[in-house]
């Protein structure tokens, strides 16, 4: 006797049906943030088309997704080797403190401050590193307790914000327009997103990096120093974040403790949102640099339609939850092939 699903194969010429809703499923998981990326695109577009499809409003959004955009290729790196780093934006408002500092109180030349707070950047990083791998600490508490302590550290540095004795030089990394009417954290965005991707996955670094996110007992079996591979994933976060803190004073022309602090939840947000783009759940940076722009291009959208303010966390807090609720989604039906 011949059952249904028999019946079936034979119809299709011994080969199973397609299951449309599970490859319906598999793309949206796939390129449901490209197409929601395009989708948001048109739509603010033939809502404002004077306003939003600008050359000049597109810039806009590309220089305000770009400190987002370097804070968050560092922290995928801390997601890849399958670790959290919860600092980042307390790291990035520390920098961002004491590099002012550094010119104002201590009067160093711009470029040794900014060097300077760059390697507290890494050092910070290689702090939360060690606690880890090291010391064992789970990185969520590890990684919190460390910029909690910065918090403290920076109003003990300087309780008030410091607007005296900044260089016009400084200012204009960020205010400067070197290239095409560009402004310059564009540049300064895709030269580290492009180094950082070129590390992932054209290097041998960056594959022993997948390798420990994939299942970090074989990658030690074949002899995969693990706790280096994660250290150097923390200190890329650390340095990304000191960029980030760096280039918001300059963009500010202030050091202010706690500016940052928002680009934690804003970071992660992009880095789910782009684990579930193009891959099977997996964090990358193109995918993250997508995850940005969707934020990026939904805060924009939303301030010329005139959204009132509260709106900003709503639509925030929605995108991370539809973010993870993506990759998850992503990772079932990867695991489920």
């Amino acid at each position: 006797m011949i059952n249904r699903s028999d019946a079936a194969v034979a119809a299709v010429g011994g080969r199973k049906p397609i299951d449309w809703r599970r490859a319906g499923l598999v793309f949206l998981s796939r390129y449901g943030t490209i197409v929601g990326l395009l989708l948001m695109l048109v739509f603010f577009s033939i809502m404002a088309p004077n306003t939003f499809f600008s050359r000049a409003n597109f810039l806009n959004i590309l220089s305000q997704a770009s400190l987002t955009a370097i804070i968050a290729a560092g922290l995928t790196y801390t997601l890849v080797v399958g670790e959290f780093d919860l600092s980042v934006g307390f790291v990035a408002s520390f920098i961002g403190l004491i590099v002012v500092g550094f010119m104002s109180y201590q009067g160093l030349p711009i470029w040794i401050s900014i060097a300077l707070a760059l390697a507290v950047g890494i050092g910070l990083g290689l702090i939360n590193g060690v606690l880890v791998t090291k010391v064992r600490i789970n990185a969520v508490i590890s990684t919190l307790g460390v910029g909690t302590m910065l918090t403290g550290i920076g109003f003990s540095y300087s309780a008030f914000p410091i607007a005296s004795g900044i260089p016009r030089a400084f200012t204009n990394l960020s205010l400067g327009r070197v290239l095409f009417g560009v402004p310059n954290p564009v540049f300064f965005m895709l030269g580290i997103l492009l180094i950082l991707w070129t590390i992932l996955n054209r290097t041998d670094i960056g594959q022993k990096m997948q390798a420990v996110g994939a299942n970090i007992e074989a990658a030690r079996l074949s002899g995969i120093r693990v706790d280096r591979i994660k250290m150097f994933a923390f200190a890329t976060a650390g340095f990304c974040a000191a960029v980030t803190g760096t280039l918001l004073s300059s963009l500010l022309g202030s050091g202010t403790l706690g500016v940052g602090d928002g680009y934690l939840l804003d970071a992660f947000a992009a880095v789910f949102l782009g684990s579930a783009t193009l891959r099977d759940g997996q964090f990358h940076i193109v995918g993250t640099f997508v995850g940005v722009l969707i934020l990026a291009v939904g805060f924009n959208g939303l301030a010329i339609l005139g959204a009132p303010s509260n709106f900003q966390p709503i639509y925030k807090g929605g995108i991370l939850i539809l973010a993870v609720g993506m990759s998850a989604l992503a990772r079932r039906y990867a695991a489920a092939r």
